[in-house]
């Protein structure tokens, strides 16, 4: 027995070695990441030349939250966006176009979205048509945005104005189904949601800024927030705890942010804050959906760790009232690592394809999460006791 206790020590003390393998963002970098805390995620996908990040982020998400409850589902991003276009256009209109209509939303609609239309499995609504291999939705916008400028501009409105507005979108992503086959048994898109068992009213939006009480909730102010829903307010230091416990305890998070940084670069798998903000030059020209088509950055502060900007509620602050903290993009964070100076990085799941050196990741410093997040999106029970109290959840 003293033997086989010792193999199975040796075993499971190899297991972990192999386990918590070292990481880099680049090949040549300097940087080593270990991780503190991981674990398995569904495969990185690719949103294309689209402004849907918050659907493929939150989805991507709630995907590691099946796994985690021992269900593999690959769930469409394209029938969230599709079913988020309606509503958006129906609230357009209503708004007589005093709103906020076009490709972006929150991580809040996904729930309010199933709870309404369902939801379907990848395999049966990709919202590609026609040989389509790819996203681009630009033509589809637009013309959708020249039908709604028509309709804000008429005197009255036909019973048949949603109609026409949904075969347009139809038309372009795919008719919705009404029934399907999944896995030999047959669903609706609302039989679906209950079998994937997500209880979406469980999950709750995270933010920090000082424009607003602590602990109360509101409706935090970029133009994708189209719905005006709510996110608590939390200090910042509560929610980069909340970030990093929900980590630890084997759970994941939604993630958005500010990634127009010069220290944000998805081609070299790394998001700082450089120190100063000359270490970093940028090559080429910005473009919306900074990946690798984009601008470039380089600079050693990429290739090696180096002192980056102490942040603080003040600084957060600041950058998101001069707008040079804008609501840009929804990721996934999946890991907790530090590097060999004991700095601590979240591992981010992106949906820009798997052109970069870390096949669709990158690593976020903790300083660059305090400083760009806009908000984060949690299971409740993620929650410390002593915060559920301040917010009043249960």
């Amino acid at each position: 027995m003293k033997i086989q206790g010792i193999i199975l020590i040796l075993w499971f003390t190899i297991l972990g070695v192999a386990t918590a393998q070292v990481e880099t963002n680049k090949e040549g970098s300097k940087y080593k990441f270990e991780p503190v805390k991981t674990y398995e995620t569904s495969i990185v996908k690719n949103q294309g030349r689209t402004g849907t990040c918050w659907s493929f982020s939150t989805l991507s998400f709630l995907e590691s939250e099946l796994l985690r409850n021992g269900k593999n589902i690959d769930l469409s991003e394209m029938w969230i966006v599709r079913c988020a276009y309606i509503e958006k256009a129906i609230n357009y209109v209503r708004m007589r176009g005093i709103a906020n209509f076009d490709e972006g939303a929150e991580f809040h609609d996904i729930p309010a979205i199933a709870r309404k239309y369902g939801l379907v499995p990848e395999a049966v609504y990709t919202g590609l048509k026609n040989g389509e291999t790819t996203y681009n939705h630009k033509e589809m916008v637009g013309m959708l945005k020249a039908a709604l400028k028509t309709l804000i501009e008429a005197e009255t409105l036909s019973e048949n104005w949603q109609t026409a507005v949904t075969a347009m979108i139809d038309a372009y992503l795919g008719v919705a189904p009404s029934n399907f086959n999944y896995d030999g048994k047959n669903y609706s898109p609302a039989s679906f949601y209950t079998f994937t068992g997500l209880k979406l009213d469980e999950y709750v939006f995270v933010t920090s800024f000082t424009h607003h009480p602590q602990y109360s909730s509101f409706a935090i102010e970029v133009p994708d927030n189209w719905s005006m829903q709510s996110a608590y307010n939390v200090s910042l230091d509560e929610l980069t705890e909340l970030a990093k416990n929900t980590l630890k305890n084997m759970q994941s998070f939604a993630w958005a942010s500010d990634v127009s940084e010069k220290g944000f670069s998805f081609s070299n798998g790394l998001g700082i804050v450089p120190v100063h903000d000359s270490l970093v030059k940028q090559i080429g020209k910005d473009n919306k959906f900074y990946n690798s088509a984009g601008a470039e950055r380089e600079s050693t502060a990429f290739e090696k760790p180096m002192p980056e900007k102490p942040i603080d509620a003040a600084m957060r602050q600041a950058a998101f009232d001069m707008q040079s903290t804008t609501d840009d993009h929804g990721m996934h964070a999946v890991g907790l690592y530090k590097d060999q100076n004991g700095t601590q990085y979240f591992k981010i799941k992106n949906s820009w394809g798997t052109s970069n050196y870390t096949q669709g990741y990158l690593f976020v410093s903790e300083n660059y999460f305090k400083y760009k997040t806009i908000c984060i999106m949690v299971h409740k029970d993620a929650l410390s006791k002593d915060l559920k109290s301040k917010l009043n959840i249960r």
